[in-house]
């Protein structure tokens, strides 16, 4: 057996080449920054990049291609939203299933009295009920701001009933679609969204270090940009421009990786996204059915496949499970993460705090061989 890739947030092995094709056709024969010079190069770059604005508000069935925002990953998305918009006095609501891309910067605004936070608990399997959020909104809620799917658990989230209740109280309703984007359908109108941040490198097939936003309007209008300087628009003056996506863009864009992102969406596309998840749903049962006959292994989370993305989160009776991913590696090179996965709320609600737990990650090109062989060295381990 060769490698298995069970860890496809930090591997190429789900990459389709197109995606490096383009990218590789992008440097060799373009290689200009969009935006900044008239001759044919900047010109066809900022096509490309454009084109890639229409190819994501399809995908998320965004109705405005400006209010597509590129940033360097979805860290760096969700940072623009909770530094940008919220204000003293503002009241956010979130869970205890998020990464600390959402948990940190909001506890940096809570450490300087800027904000309240109610951190609203999901139970020891990971599920969460939405109407905790209909207890929790008061005058001064601004936010609410969720993960799509959990990245210990794999636990989806009901976004679609909290999008509801945040239109119902006007608040502002903003979802981290890191497990989810390239997986499950999302529609950025139905769901209430004024905010969806994603990234590039995860199952949107794209390359490390590209991400970006889709944000409303009346979103926009509220928020202030982090950052500010060149954007090849109106550069007679000191002010950043107030229009998008400009107003959120400074400097020189990641077109490489914009490109990629592009090929990267396009594959999904054309595949299909029901074909993808239908897959890795298969094989995420065939996994969970296996590991129920191992008795030392503990999995944490939902057991029901239609609550999770592909993502599973296991310990084992009297093992450390940082060894465990060694030698999973080390002896049969399987790939997998251990340890608190940058969450470490969400370990603490399913009891795996502070020793964490060894995840697996399946993704569009694993295959079922790999998934029994990783049974089987389980098993054996």
């Amino acid at each position: 057996m060769n490698q298995v890739y069970l860890d496809n947030a930090a591997t190429t092995k789900d990459k389709p080449e197109t995606v490096i094709n383009k990218m590789s056709n992008f440097m060799k024969k373009i290689n200009c920054s969009p935006g900044r010079g008239g001759y044919q190069c900047a010109i066809e770059a900022g096509k490309m990049v454009m084109d890639a604005r229409f190819t994501i508000a399809d995908f998320f069935k965004a109705e405005q291609v400006e209010n597509i925002i590129f940033t360097k990953n979805i860290t760096e998305s969700l940072n623009f939203l909770i530094k940008g918009l919220l204000k003293k006095g503002d009241h956010v609501i979130t869970t205890n299933l998020e990464h600390n891309a959402v948990l940190r910067p909001l506890k940096q605004l809570e450490d300087k009295d800027i904000i309240k936070v109610s951190y609203l608990k999901a139970d020891q399997k990971g599920l969460f009920d939405p109407y905790l959020v209909s207890e929790s909104i008061n005058d001064s809620t601004k936010l609410i701001l969720i993960n799509h799917a959990s990245n210990v658990t794999g636990t989806i989230l009901p976004i679609e009933e909290i999008g509801q209740i945040a239109s119902k109280h006007n608040v502002f309703f903003a979802i981290d679609t890191a497990q989810t984007a390239g997986i499950i359908d999302i529609d950025f109108k139905k769901l209430n969204l004024d905010f969806l941040g994603f990234t590039g490198h995860k199952s949107l097939l794209g390359p490390q270090g590209i991400g970006g936003m889709i944000i409303s309007d009346r979103l926009a209008n509220q928020m202030d940009s982090l950052i500010t300087g060149g954007t090849g628009s109106l550069s007679e003056s000191v002010n950043q421009p107030d229009f998008l996506p400009d107003k959120f863009e400074s400097g020189t864009i990641n077109t490489p990786g914009i490109v990629g992102l592009k090929a990267g969406i396009d594959y999904i596309q054309k595949t299909g996204i029901d074909t993808i998840f239908k897959h890795e749903k298969n094989l995420l049962d065939v996994f969970l059915a296996g590991l129920k006959s191992i008795k030392s292994i503990k999995v944490h989370g939902t057991l029901d496949s239609s609550k999770k993305v592909p993502t599973v989160g296991l310990s084992v009776e009297d093992y450390d499970i940082g060894e465990l991913g060694y030698r999973l590696f080390n002896e049969y090179k399987i790939m997998v993460r251990s340890g608190l996965h940058c969450a470490p709320l969400a370990h603490k609600a399913i009891g795996t705090f502070p020793e964490g737990t060894l995840r697996f990650s399946i993704g569009w090109k694993n295959t079922k061989k790999e998934i029994e062989y990783t049974l089987n060295v389980l098993s054996k381990l």
